[in-house]
């Protein structure tokens, strides 16, 4: 529903809460804060990478990234 709304760009509102929480732990405060940061710098990395490759869209990485990443979620999972 966040990707069909805000576009590709949303995964880093799905990407990065998961690897915040396996990373820092399920305390709430420390997850928001680090999720907040963590994003930022997320998009802040992707935006530059997208700018050095040639104006290509950040939501291209974003979507490229969120699929990997769901994608070993899901194998994970399953073992």
């Amino acid at each position: 529903m966040i990707v069909s709304s805000f576009g590709l760009i949303g995964f880093v509102g799905l990407i990065i809460p998961h690897v915040m929480r396996i990373l820092v732990g399920a305390s709430h405060l420390r997850l928001i804060i680090f999720a907040f940061m963590s994003g930022a710098c997320l998009l802040s990395f992707a935006d530059g990478v997208a700018q050095l490759i040639g104006e290509l869209p950040v939501g291209v990485l974003t979507a490229l990234l969120g699929g990997i990443f769901f994608c070993w979620l899901l194998a994970r999972n399953k073992s």
